[in-house]
């Protein structure tokens, strides 16, 4: 049997391994940060009603522009967005793919703060950018001295600002991408993946006058729409011009343009357990201080936990209760998502024991 050693595969993609997350069915999966309250039976049925009506002419190409949705995720995203500016893709990561396609490339450096995201060093290796990841301060937070600091030094040509940052939950201020945007003269994108679940302002209002500022959001999260993979971003429109350059023909489906305006028609129901997440994020991070352990404060809908002195013994004997958490590989730490009201109980129970 052929192995990959066997292939002709491009010289800088020898060795590498995919990206991904154990997929493990257990009872509370709270590994990869979804929104585990799931879809209401109302919004079930629109979705359903849409996509039913998009069927019918699967035999067409969709809407290679899809005007009608990106002018509802500029509504929903308000400060006077024109559907212009928006575009979207097959989730937040084919945001940043193109991205990376359209402004990166061999003769440009990206550089980002972490610990953060792993796609992006995923993405700009696929892209043949250089990508340099610089330190996050001691509490993993960023000011905008250091920020601005770096970038000096750094000379690059895309910055990524995570904000909140997984896997730490740490927000940024506006103060901070301000600072960012004006350290230099190229692309800063700002990833907001799980900005529903913060309460620091959204970096959107900064957009009008700052052509090279992107924000990258996901429905994926808050929406509780990880499976149907929609992404979007908001930008000048000249940006998103850009990104029409390098996408592929008729890259959203009929059938998730469909689904994606069900969604936001509903998103009242849909957005209704953002706050209810919330709750158990801040129960997560007050049960664990009570263990002796050391959560970081988190804008996220999930809690990156420290001081764990054996964190494979801590996932063993939660996975053998059918609780799967994310070991991120930082050194006696575990992320944990927030679920539930029982998903939390539950989890802070077993937690409990294995570390009596």
């Amino acid at each position: 049997m052929t192995n990959l050693d066997d292939l002709p595969i491009r010289r800088d993609l020898v060795g590498q391994l995919p990206y991904g997350a154990p997929q493990i069915d257990v009872p509370i999966r709270l590994n990869v940060n979804e929104n585990t309250f799931g879809i209401p039976e109302e919004v079930a049925l629109k979705i359903v009603q849409r996509t039913a009506e998009a069927a019918l002419t699967l035999n067409r190409y969709p809407d290679r522009e899809f005007i009608e949705l990106r002018r509802m995720l500029a509504e929903f995203l308000g400060g006077n967005l024109a559907a212009e500016q928006i575009w979207a893709a097959n989730g937040s990561n084919e945001i940043l793919q193109q991205f990376f396609q359209v402004f990166g490339g061999p003769d440009v450096k990206a550089i980002s703060f972490g610990p953060t995201y792993s796609m992006y060093l995923n993405i700009a290796r696929t892209t043949l950018t250089e990508y340099q990841l610089l330190p996050r301060l001691e509490d993993y937070s960023l000011t905008e001295e250091y920020v601005r600091g770096e970038i000096l030094k750094a000379k690059p040509q895309i910055v990524i600002l995570c904000s909140p940052n997984n896997p730490t939950g740490t927000g940024i201020s506006l103060d901070v991408i301000e600072a960012a945007y004006d350290s230099f003269e190229g692309m800063l994108l700002v990833d907001e993946a799980y900005q529903e679940f913060a309460n620091s302002p959204s970096a959107i209002s900064l957009l009008p006058g700052r052509p090279r500022l992107v924000i990258s959001r996901t429905m994926s999260k808050a929406f509780a729409f990880a499976g149907a993979r929609v992404g979007y971003m908001a930008a000048d429109a000249a940006v998103v011009d850009a990104m029409r350059i390098v996408r592929l023909p008729y890259h959203l489906s009929a059938l998730t343009q469909a689904a994606a305006m069900a969604a936001l028609e509903t998103s009242g129901q849909l957005l209704a357990n953002v706050q209810q997440i919330k709750v158990q994020r801040d129960r997560i991070m007050a049960g664990i201080l009570k263990m002796g352990l050391r959560p970081l404060p988190s804008d996220a809908n999930f809690v990156l936990i420290e001081g764990f002195s054996d964190t494979q013994m801590i996932f063993d004997g939660l996975l053998s209760k059918g609780i799967i958490v994310r070991d991120i590989g930082i050194a006696g730490c575990l992320r944990v998502t927030a679920g539930t009201e029982a998903e939390t109980t539950k989890l802070l129970g077993e937690l409990a024991l294995l570390l009596d």
